[in-house]
Parts: C-alpha cells; sequence; structure tokens
C-alpha cells in the first residue's frame, strides 16, 4: 500500500475518532446511577406538597431576569482562569475533639461543614468528591484535596442535604456516609429517591417540605425556604430545595445550602430566630443568574434578616462555578460585614472554630491570590464581541460542559 497524503489523512482522522469515542466512553460510564432516581420516583415525591405544581416544585417569588444560554455559553468560553486561585489554597490541619461542643463549626469548603451544637453533631451537604459531576472525568474539579478523609470524622447524628445538585449531593459521599455511620439522612422532598438508589436505607431517610420540622437527638431539624432550583438532569425542579434552621436546648445554627436572597429570610429570623450561628452562601454569584445566588453585600442582609450573630460564609473556596475572581466573594464579604457591624469568621478548610472562644477574623486568601481578573458587566461575551473558532469547540479536554441543572442554560460546568 502507498501512503498518500489522503490516506494519512483518513487514517489521522480514524484515530483520532477512535480516541474520541474511548475518552467519551470513559466520561460517560457510572454516568446513570450518579445522576440518581428515576423521573417515577422523583414525581411521587412532589404529590401533596403545596409547593409543587403539575409534579415541578416553584420558587414563591417571580423571576427577575438572567441571561439566555447563548451569552453564558460565551461568557463561559471566555473565562479562562478566572475563579481559579493564583497559589495553593492552605488547609487547616482537622481537629475535632471526642466530645461534641456546646457551639463549633469546621468547615471543610464548599458548603460542607460539621456543626457542632448541645453535644450533637450535624454534617451538612458532605461533598467529599474530586468533580461536581455525574462523570468522574468530566466536570469542575476540586480547587483543593479534602481536608481529612470522611471516614476520619467522629460520628454525627444527622446530615441535612440542601437539594441535589452536584456540588451538594455526591454519590460517592453518600456511599461512604451510609456504609460508615449510622447517621439519619434529613433532606428536602424528592431527595430521598436519589439516596435510596444509591443503598441508603429507607428507615434512615427523612424527606420534608417547607414549614415541616424532625426531631432527631434532641435537635429540632426544620426545614426553610430557599430560592434556588433543582435537578441532576435535563428535567429540573422535580425535588425541592431548602435552608436549614437547627435548634438545640441552648443555641440555633442556620445553614443556608444554596440560595438567592428571598423575602423567607426575614421571616425565618422572626418564626426561628434569633440564630447564635448563620452559614450562607456567598460565592457563584453572576448577573447572568441574579435569582438564585445570592452576591456577598445580599448575605450581610439576609444575615441580619436572620437575626444572626456570627456569620460563616460558605459556597466558595473549592469549585469555580461563575466568573468572579476566587477571592472575590470573601473579599467582598468581609468588607460588607465591617460596614455592617457583624461578627464574621472565615476559616480555612479544615479549621474548627469554637464559638465559646470568641473567634478572630484572619485574613488567609490574600496570599493566596486570584488568578485572572474578574469578568465586567461590559465583557465581550455580553457586547457579542467574542469570537471562538470552531475547532477549539471540540478539541476534547478544553470544551465546557453543560451540566443541565444550572441557572440560564440549566448549570454551566468546566472540562479539564
Amino acid at each position: 500500500m502507498v501512503w498518500t497524503p489522503g490516506r494519512v489523512a483518513a487514517l489521522g482522522v480514524a484515530v483520532a475518532a477512535v480516541a474520541g469515542a474511548a475518552s467519551l466512553a470513559r466520561a460517560a460510564a457510572g454516568v446513570p446511577t450518579a445522576i440518581g432516581a428515576r423521573r417515577g420516583a422523583l414525581r411521587a415525591a412532589a404529590d401533596g406538597s403545596a409547593h409543587q405544581r403539575d409534579g415541578f416544585f416553584h420558587n414563591t417569588e417571580p423571576p427577575t431576569g438572567g441571561s439566555d444560554t447563548r451569552t453564558i455559553l460565551r461568557a463561559l468560553l471566555a473565562r479562562g482562569e478566572i475563579g481559579t486561585p493564583a497559589g495553593p489554597v492552605p488547609l487547616a490541619p482537622v481537629h475535632v475533639p471526642a466530645r461534641a461542643a456546646p457551639l463549633a463549626v469546621t468547615w471543610f469548603g464548599h458548603s460542607s461543614a460539621l456543626i457542632e451544637i448541645d453535644g450533637r453533631r450535624v454534617l451538612v451537604d458532605p461533598m467529599w468528591g474530586e468533580r461536581a459531576s455525574p462523570s468522574r472525568r468530566v466536570g469542575p474539579r476540586r480547587l483543593h484535596a479534602a481536608p481529612v478523609a470522611l471516614s476520619a470524622l467522629p460520628p454525627v447524628d444527622a446530615v441535612l442535604l440542601s437539594h441535589d445538585h452536584y456540588d451538594h449531593l455526591d454519590l460517592p459521599t453518600v456511599r461512604a456516609l451510609a456504609r460508615g455511620t449510622g447517621a439519619v439522612f434529613v433532606v428536602p422532598l424528592g431527595l430521598g429517591a436519589h439516596l435510596r438508589r444509591w443503598g441508603v436505607p429507607g428507615e434512615r431517610v427523612v424527606e420534608l417540605d417547607w414549614g415541616a420540622r424532625v426531631e432527631i437527638a434532641g435537635l429540632a431539624l426544620h426545614c426553610a425556604q430557599a430560592r434556588h432550583f433543582s435537578g441532576r438532569a435535563l428535567v429540573r425542579n422535580m425535588t425541592l430545595w431548602s435552608s436549614w434552621a437547627i435548634l438545640g436546648p441552648r443555641s440555633r445554627v442556620y445553614f443556608g445550602g444554596d440560595t438567592g436572597y428571598t423575602p423567607a429570610f426575614a421571616r425565618t429570623g422572626a418564626e426561628l430566630g434569633p440564630f447564635d450561628l448563620v452559614l450562607l452562601p456567598v460565592g457563584a454569584y453572576s448577573h447572568h443568574w441574579p435569582d438564585v445566588h445570592m452576591d456577598p453585600e445580599q448575605t450581610v442582609r439576609a444575615h441580619a434578616d436572620l437575626r444572626g450573630d456570627v456569620l460563616l460564609p460558605v459556597h466558595w473556596a473549592t469549585f469555580n462555578l461563575a466568573f468572579h475572581g476566587w477571592s472575590e466573594p470573601v473579599e467582598r464579604v468581609v468588607a460588607a460585614g465591617d460596614a455592617a457591624g457583624i461578627r464574621l469568621v472565615v476559616p480555612r478548610p479544615g479549621e474548627r472554630v469554637d464559638l465559646a472562644v470568641r473567634p478572630e477574623l484572619r485574613d488567609w486568601w490574600t496570599e493566596v491570590g486570584s488568578a485572572g481578573v474578574s469578568v465586567p458587566a461590559s465583557d465581550p461575551a455580553r457586547r457579542g464581541g467574542l469570537r471562538i473558532p470552531l475547532a477549539g469547540l471540540f478539541r476534547f479536554g478544553s470544551v465546557p460542559s453543560v451540566d443541565t441543572t444550572h441557572p440560564g442554560f440549566d448549570n454551566v460546568r468546566g472540562i479539564d
């Protein structure tokens, strides 16, 4: 056979196609299981809830705006290193005492935290996975390692989940907790179907609607209203999203989960507050989806609505999910908190804060720094001036992935 240029080119195309197919097959391995329960099981969970219509849950406030899919895709492609740290994220050694404190918290990064309240322990939105994705090869990868092995944590009395997005509900983490602990999973309506499919015994799953409560180990766990959305595949809002109020005999903690600003904060503060400790999301905000992620200034406002004492900002530092600089959320929330005169703590991932000792605010993020700069409102993507070569869109490893659970384009996720 004579290897003409045409035959060489054809062979190259064939090899590339085979390699691409193999890469896609590896990326897709395990995805159906990680997505979770089937639609029929999810639909059944909504029946009877006052917060659903035709099997789909809804926010109580109407949407105010946002960007379309094409605009968000262009902004994602133009993002570059924005949202990543300029240096390694420092991890604190994890020291959790054998006996739970009256009030303490250990932050593990993103929205994952271990809350000690009145001698009990509650683990919130545990996410130990390497990627916030149904795939082990595609999707946002951690910007820092998990500070401690999940198996090294002390026994917990309850696991609280806020909603079913991949950066909050992680299959490997759930399975590890199901095997290694006897904790009860307390979740919003619909999430129980995912957990049961993944092997969590039904008797260890409690599903609640907004306004409902359950008592576990002497703690009253209240399912509070949030402003967000849900979905792990093409169909959204078949499971509920929530925040949580954790009330002990002496202390009160509020965990915001993932939410936009809502007047429900003030109602919760009036009915269940004041709160000694408030964990609220501070990152992943954008003008592309203004209703479902608070910006830092709104977080400080929400803290006041909740009648909170100490504020711990979460939902930042661990995954790159938006278009702001890596440290911008904490810089802005510290400035807004100072102006409002609130008590603020920003621990390193893995660091424990004991509220019995007046916590000090220590700046550790400035030394890390942010790669790139934030995309301004007048960025090329918004002006429509961005031009992406067609070949760049199909080069595996540099293509943005579209996870259909994010606002505007139903969750924009990156592939590395």
